[in-house]
């Protein structure tokens, strides 16, 4: 049974509290392997949104912070039952400032899942991690890469092929504009991931993000004529930034709406200061893969780690596994209201 405070190495673990969150947020924005999804509001977000009990760890010694651990509960009958570091984000897993507080965070996440009768803990790890946890490196990559001040340089840095289409978005005569329109974002969000065959999120989601991080979010909507056609929430942290939860219509793809989207997100990012752009997390083998290789970005390995109950499997929520096949091909026939209000309930066990 884990207690608070546990003691491991003269390393003390305790859970996060209001009073710690800035102490959190300023440990990892220090940290150069810290990402925007390793903030403390995540925390707030994936209880309100989806009624997920968080485990968010600090580990102290003499005083000081040594390490954080994003830590949620996501159990569901369709999905199972896994502590996930992060659920609903690309990235996670312990930030620690030497072996023993990584050590320590990794054994108290471990005696938890016990606690907790889970039958896996996954650390979403953007870098490689020495230690004898299984990992599962084919799956998922993630694309980043700098940009300037200069769009015109952003701009041949794309390679023709995708240029063109970003110039077929302008010459379409598309504008964007960017607010925090949460129902524009959500109801052209809605509709690409139905075509796609996914459970969308609920609007109270987008709505709960928009509103914690309303200090570094964004919603960027591409018009064509007034009419809305793409649309992407958008994140910042430190010097990036990361188009997160974004689709397009059925016009979009014909009038190049997705490719001005994103065109229009580096260049509002570069305009501000920010020099990285996160264009996320892609699996092997889809069309995301191919859509932002084509703009000249190269895949970077994501390596996730886990660590399982006797006998229990690696978690395998990816649609490419063929036993979601037909339920795939349902789901894009679906009416839209039908599937808005399916959505939610379904896509809340798949973190």
């Amino acid at each position: 049974m884990v207690q608070w405070p546990l003691d491991f190495v003269a390393i003390r673990l305790r859970q996060l509290d209001e009073v710690s969150a800035s102490a959190w947020d300023d440990f990892v924005t220090t940290r150069p392997e810290g990402t925007f999804f390793h903030r403390a509001a995540w925390a707030r977000v994936i209880e309100s949104a989806f009624d997920h009990r968080c485990h968010y760890t600090l580990a102290e010694q003499d005083g000081a912070i040594v390490g954080v651990l994003p830590l949620a509960h996501v159990r569901t009958r369709l999905f199972g039952n896994t502590l996930v570091s992060t659920p609903f984000c690309v990235y996670g897993g312990p930030l620690a400032v030497d072996h023993d507080a990584a050590a320590a965070l990794d054994a108290h996440a471990e005696a938890l899942r016990e606690k907790l009768g889970a039958a896996a803990v996954e650390m979403r790890e953007r870098d490689d991690v020495d230690c004898d946890w299984q990992v599962r490196p084919d799956l998922y990559v993630t694309f980043r890469k700098p940009i300037t001040g200069d769009n015109d340089r952003n701009m041949k840095a794309i390679p023709r092929k995708q240029r063109a289409m970003v110039r077929k978005g302008i010459q379409n005569s598309l504008t964007s504009v960017c607010n925090q329109d949460v129902a524009v974002l959500h109801r052209v969000y809605a509709e690409s991931v139905r075509n796609l065959g996914t459970p969308v999120f609920s609007r109270r989601y987008f709505n709960i993000l928009s509103r914690i991080f309303s200090d570094c979010s964004d919603i960027v909507t591409v018009l064509d004529h007034d009419r809305p056609i793409a649309s992407v929430m958008n994140f910042y942290f430190r010097d990036e930034v990361l188009p997160y939860y974004g689709g397009g219509t059925a016009e979009a793809r014909h009038r190049a709406g997705n490719d001005f989207m994103y065109w229009e997100v580096m260049r509002r990012a570069a305009e501000r200061g920010f020099r990285l752009f996160d264009f996320g997390r892609s699996k092997l083998g889809t069309g995301a893969f191919a859509f932002k290789h084509n703009w000249g970005f190269e895949p970077e390995k994501l390596h996730y780690r886990y660590r399982l109950a006797p006998g229990a499997a690696i978690p395998d929520h990816n649609p490419l596994n063929p036993k979601y096949r037909l339920f795939i091909a349902a789901w894009k026939k679906l009416p839209l209201p039908v599937a808005n209000l399916l959505g939610p309930p379904i896509v809340r066990g798949l973190g």
